[in-house]
């Protein structure tokens, strides 16, 4: 019983607590919203809203820079060092901006070629990319702001925004599916994100004067040399990775179509909103935690923390979700949506491999370990796009998702000889 209080009392309990509540928050909303485009979009319309958050996701990856993990750990490290730390805040809010104009600028000139690599020369949505380059700059100052509030260790306040980003994303999605079908979704993927800014903002203010804290006179150029191996890292994970998911979707759209495409999109959506409690608190607490392990015992015990707590809770939700599959299809989807029950079993072995095997990842953002991390995912998503395109042929849509499970048990295998100093 004692235990028990001491565990409650643990701010790994009470962070774990706030954030599962964010979780299940962004899950009913995206149940929410998952049934909406279901309904209104169908299958093939999913597939083309899975290739437009591909394409997001590399946007925001180059135009950040890679800078968001560095943002973390170079907050946190200099967090009682207000010299130090003014020259990081200007650095990377001065860098961030001007990438988000100069990449705004190649989408909304060069609109159409976007269209026809990301959507086909049968679709026509230039203007989405028009949008998405009027917004880029506030997410990625967003992403910024957010990064700082995560570096200081305010862990409340970054779930709390993730909570508030969840119901206003909802809001705004339901919105423009309802009144303008696919179109209306693909634009919710571009401005939804970009509407945190004045959240973060608020939530900003309460920590630090921004205006006393950038100045183009605190601009180093020592700073950009720190951060460049975590831009390095997320070229590869960010921008190379949803080019190889985009690749797989598309071969899936001419082999087998776009409907069976919509079905493999329907399935990364509801694996998306259960990975969110595990990707969220990695970042929200794990992360400036192996940031400031500085030996192989104080990050073991990083590792088993997670390993001990968090782990076991997920795979038995995993199991339950697994049991569920009939009835959570016909919650988030409709009755035509019946053939995705097919491909839970590969994702859900292949998602607890992934979650056993990300801690271990961070650990190379932790401590800028970037040759071993380029090394490993480009190992890794090559693994994913050969044999994807292998079990599709032989297997079909639910070649992907053993394709899936395939390359994270490697990944997770090559990643736990590697740290075996720091995991036993």
């Amino acid at each position: 019983m004692i235990f028990k209080k001491e565990i409650l009392k643990t701010s790994l309990f009470k962070i774990t607590s706030l954030n599962s509540l964010s979780v299940i928050l962004k899950i009913f909303t995206g149940l929410i919203s998952s049934k909406v485009v279901a309904i209104f979009l169908g299958a093939s319309g999913m597939a083309l809203v899975g290739n437009m958050r591909n394409f997001f996701t590399s946007v925001e990856t180059i135009s950040t820079l890679g800078f968001q993990n560095g943002i973390v750990k170079y907050a946190a490290e200099n967090q009682e060092n207000k010299q130090e730390l003014k020259k990081v805040i200007s650095t990377i809010f001065i860098s961030l901006l001007t990438a988000s104009l100069v990449f705004g600028l190649a989408l909304f000139f060069l609109s159409n070629y976007w269209n026809d690599q990301v959507f086909g020369v049968e679709n026509r949505y230039d203007y989405v990319f028009r949008i998405l380059a009027i917004a880029l700059p506030w997410y990625i100052i967003n992403v910024f702001l957010l990064g700082i509030i995560n570096g200081f260790g305010k862990f409340k306040a970054v779930i709390y925004i993730n909570i508030i980003g969840n119901i206003l994303g909802l809001i705004v999605s339901i919105a423009l599916i309802y009144q303008f079908n696919v179109a209306g979704a693909l634009v919710s993927v571009a401005i939804s994100p970009a509407l945190l800014f004045f959240i973060s903002f608020y939530f900003i203010g309460k920590e630090i004067n921004l205006r006393e804290n950038i100045s183009l006179a605190f601009f180093d150029f020592s700073i950009i040399k720190k951060l460049l191996s975590y831009s390095m890292m997320a070229i590869v994970y960010g921008f190379i990775g949803p080019l190889v998911y985009l690749a797989i979707r598309n071969n899936v759209i001419e082999k087998l179509g776009l409907e069976q495409a919509g079905y493999w999109s329907a399935m990364e959506r509801i694996s998306a909103n259960y990975l969110l409690f595990i990707s969220t608190l990695l970042t929200v607490y794990f992360l400036p935690k192996l940031v400031l392990a500085k030996t192989n015992q104080e990050t073991k015990k990083v590792f088993w923390s997670y390993y001990k707590t968090i782990l076991p809770l997920f795979i038995i939700s995993l199991i339950a979700i697994y049991f569920l599959r009939f009835f959570i299809i016909k919650l988030l989807f409709t009755e035509d949506f019946t053939p995705v029950a097919t491909l839970f079993f590969w994702q859900l072995l292949g998602d607890i491999l992934k979650a056993a095997s990300i801690i271990l990842g961070y650990e190379f953002f932790a401590k800028k370990m970037t040759k071993a991390f380029i090394v490993t995912e480009l190992m890794s998503l090559g693994i994913l796009y050969f044999s994807s395109f292998y079990f599709i042929n032989h297997f079909q849509i639910e070649g992907i998702v053993m394709a899936h499970a395939f390359t994270y048990g490697i990944y997770l295998a090559v990643l736990m000889i590697y740290f075996r100093k720091k995991l036993f």
